[in-house]
């Protein structure tokens, strides 16, 4: 595997824009395609939020339902979540548009919105993003990077890659973008992500590793605790790398797996340190847990913890924060056999072990912790299992952008 310039339109067959329809903002782009000029096997995962907006209920009966997909259109700015039968009208009406201007069919088309719940869609703008869209779609990098762009809401960075790998003889690639810097907390999957290749895959197949791979990727970060509405990750396959179809279990299947989870991790890891108002990126690290739920769970409840991202951002090696949330996530263990350090980019340090505080140097510990990457390994010494989860430091800017997201 290696990983290549580009993002959605590395693939084979896949074009992409990006442009500017004033859904909400002013001055930049705001609506995303994604095109192929093949049908395309699709497959998804979405919030398990029991408020589901519009266009999350549309995808997830396209890829249900729909014999194969060619677009995706999206916008940011509004989310076109509670906006009841006009919401839905509204995806309709997308979906029409965008079948009309690309010449295709209507239920080949999936939609994504991101931004304030709550506002319905200006559609004769949507619509003529839409047309604006198709007149400028193109394979280029730089029309993948538009696409990235568009679909940013407080996100500082766009987010994408691009990998190639071996599959029977052919090169395949798979590139992919998304965006989620705020109400990210996953449960099936949060944020916007789109994934595209030109590998041949069975539609089983690619539901089943696309579902198994979100469990350690993108539900393994955390930003805010906030499980969206419009939490969707779609993943679009054109077979033009002409590889021998994928239709079981097996090496193929593996190196296609083991590609997706570097795409999709990588992606992970950058929305999680491009949280609203973050400084650094947190990572646990948890080894040596008696079952792999075990570790998840311990994982996500030190990335999860106010008070410990608190820590992060304000540079303090207050362990007790760590301890306080492993001991809540509802693991039983001892704590006098938990081994807590601090890492960073070249060298780490040891906090807490034998149930007291180790003998470190506050100031070490301070260094470390204000790198731009801070990482906390835990080891439980109970047994084999290990995973990691990702989220961000609590700043002071977090509450200033939210506490006037609509205006």
């Amino acid at each position: 595997m290696k990983q290549i310039e580009g993002g959605v339109t590395a693939a084979k067959g896949f074009q992409a824009a990006g442009v500017e329809a004033g859904i909400k903002y002013k001055n930049r782009r705001d609506m995303a395609l994604i095109y192929s000029t093949a049908p395309c096997t699709a497959a998804g995962t979405f919030t398990s939020n029991v408020v589901k907006a519009a266009p999350v209920v549309w995808d997830k009966k396209i890829v249900e339902e729909s014999p194969a997909a060619r677009a995706v259109v999206v916008n940011s700015g509004i989310a076109n979540a509670c906006t009841g039968k006009q919401g839905t009208d509204c995806c309709a009406a997308e979906s029409r548009c965008a079948a009309e201007a690309l010449g295709i069919s209507a239920d080949s088309v999936l939609v994504a919105s991101t931004g304030v719940i709550g506002m319905q869609l200006p559609l004769d703008r949507l619509t003529e993003g839409i047309r604006k869209l198709a007149a400028v779609k193109s394979d280029t990098l730089e029309a993948g990077s538009d696409a990235a762009r568009a679909i940013m809401t407080t996100d500082t960075v766009p987010k994408e890659i691009a990998v190639t790998f071996e599959i029977s003889g052919k090169t395949v690639t798979l590139g992919g973008m998304c965006k989620g810097s705020g109400m990210i907390h996953p449960n099936m999957c949060t944020m916007l992500g789109f994934l595209t290749t030109d590998l041949k895959i069975s539609k089983p197949m690619l539901q089943k590793a696309l579902r198994a791979d979100v469990v350690d990727s993108f539900n393994m970060i955390s930003v805010d605790g906030d499980t969206s509405t419009n939490d969707t990750l779609l993943i679009l396959a054109n077979g033009l790398a002409d590889n021998e179809e994928i239709a079981s279990e097996g090496e193929a299947y593996d190196t296609f797996r083991e590609a997706l989870r570097f795409v999709t991790t990588w992606l992970a890891r950058k929305m999680a340190g491009d949280g609203e108002g973050a400084t650094a990126l947190f990572e646990t690290k948890v080894t040596g847990a008696a079952t792999k739920e075990d570790a998840r769970t311990l994982a996500k409840a030190v990335i999860c913890s106010s008070l410990t991202k608190a820590a992060i951002f304000g540079h303090d090696a207050n362990f007790g924060r760590i301890l306080c949330a492993l001991g809540y996530s509802g693991v039983q263990f001892d704590p006098e056999n938990v081994d807590l350090y601090f890492q960073g980019k070249n060298d780490s340090i040891h906090i807490y072990g034998n149930g007291v505080a180790c003998d470190y140097s506050e100031e070490e510990a301070t260094r470390i912790l204000s790198e731009p990457e801070v990482t906390v390994l835990v080891d439980m010494h109970m047994g084999d299992a290990e995973a990691t989860a990702w989220g961000c430091d609590l700043s002071y800017d977090y509450v200033k952008i939210n506490a006037d997201y609509r205006s």
